[in-house]
């Protein structure tokens, strides 16, 4: 199998972020969950989105396992490796971003790396350097609050800059609107000048075709879905993209069985879908400090469940309002408390899908990534979007059979999202 366009997600709902944004925009995509066993036979298609877990593990974890999916990505026949990020830049002073960014660079040879998060269709824009979310400043949002990476500064050259060896350039909205080639140009004088990471202003989806234009040249670049849509878009227009293969039509098909939804993202968006789930199915909301109290609360879920879902989809929440989730931390500490919700989750999650349910939804990204990996999943085929940024997604190769799944970052969906999620599983 011979790809086009290489990624390397640091979740697994962004990897379905981007793996959504690649397939609306012509290219035919899957998902896998870390590097595929050799054995997994993956469909014909056009690019491959490797789903890691790193965006909050140490540094140098990161770089090891970016490094590793860049080899294999390569030796695929991947030009151009995206490193794909959240569009709220979630890092620390100590990366993640800035430093696979480098190493990236580094193993393809040097030279200039376009950086942008924007999205416009979901409200990020990048203008003078600054993020903005739904017209706000990042360090002014909800998005502020973000349980392990907590965003207080919008200005992406400052961020980047204590994260990055090298100093860290900016491309400003006035050279990007001259087009392609004045971009290329302040890209290349950066690469002279020895700067890495170039941060992009992007505030319109034409700003992101053009530099998905000047990106697709280069070997690396770093960025949300945004920027895959500009490199999707631009590798179309280069006509090498190919009929045939796995399509979208063949992740839909239907798979019965039971349905659920698990939930342990705590932003403002989950919390509100989670209200609006309340009014037509049964939702049990955790004690998250039960769960880190080490009380039975996994066990009592699971029979809840059980006594109730053969009569139609149940929510478990782990999810809790942003005032509760900074009280259990300064208890038990980020890690810790992160850890005890995620591994509940996981394992409620199995249980469930151990009890017959095959179209699970799960909401949050470190959430998500905890089941995904409890249910060695290796890979999706990447079905229709529910809402902007989350697909529908249908296991490739898992043990337990198919199964259709959303993994959906906190902050994404409207407020019926979970009933509407439901309606395209079948």
């Amino acid at each position: 199998m011979a790809i086009l366009l290489g990624s390397i997600a640091d979740d697994y709902t962004g990897a379905s972020d981007l793996a959504n944004t690649l397939t609306k925009n012509g290219l035919r995509t899957v998902q896998t969950v870390g590097i595929p066993d050799p054995s997994l036979a993956l469909p014909d298609v056009d690019a491959v989105v490797v789903s890691l877990k790193i965006r909050s593990v140490p540094a140098a974890d990161a770089v090891t396992a970016a490094a590793s999916a860049e080899r294999w990505l390569r030796q695929r026949g991947a030009g151009h490796v995206l490193y794909k990020i959240c569009s709220t830049f979630d890092s620390t002073d100590a990366g993640n971003i800035g430093p696979v960014t480098e190493a990236l660079s580094d193993a393809a040879g040097g030279g200039g790396v376009l950086v942008t998060p924007a999205f416009p269709e979901t409200g990020r824009t990048v203008y003078l350097g600054h993020l903005f979310v739904g017209g706000q400043p990042l360090n002014e949002s909800p998005l502020k609050d973000h349980p392990l990476n907590p965003m207080h500064d919008a200005n992406l050259v400052r961020v980047l800059t204590r994260q990055s060896r090298n100093a860290v350039g900016l491309i400003d909205l006035t050279t990007i609107a001259a087009g392609p080639g004045a971009v290329k140009m302040r890209l290349d004088a950066f690469r002279t000048a020895g700067v890495t990471a170039v941060i992009a202003d992007a505030i319109f989806e034409r700003d992101l075709e053009t530099l998905g234009e000047v990106a697709l040249e280069t070997p690396v670049s770093t960025g949300a879905s945004g920027l895959g849509l500009g490199l999707a878009r631009a590798l179309v227009r280069s006509g090498r993209i190919s009929s045939g293969g796995a399509t979208t039509a063949d992740a839909i098909r239907p798979v019965g069985g039971l349905s659920a939804i698990v939930a342990g993202s705590c932003s403002k968006a989950t919390l509100r879908q989670l209200d609006i789930a309340e009014r037509s199915m049964p939702v049990l909301r955790l004690d998250p400090e039960r769960l880190l109290a080490g009380a039975d609360e996994i066990a009592a879920a699971i029979s809840w469940a059980g006594e109730r879902i053969a009569a139609g989809p149940v929510v478990i929440a782990a999810s809790a309002a942003p005032e509760t989730v900074s009280r259990l931390q300064s208890l038990y500490g980020r890690e810790a408390s992160g850890h005890a919700i995620e591994t509940a989750t996981s394992i409620i999650a199995a249980e469930l899908v151990e009890r017959g349910v095959r179209r699970l939804v799960i909401a949050g990204g470190e959430t998500s990534g905890a089941a995904v990996d409890r249910l060695a999943i290796p890979a999706f085929l990447i079905g229709p979007e529910i809402a902007p940024g989350v697909p529908v997604l249908r296991t490739v190769g898992n043990a337990q059979g198919d199964m259709l799944l959303a993994l959906k970052s906190g902050n994404f969906g409207g407020e019926d999202f979970f009933t509407a999620a439901l309606a395209m599983m079948r």
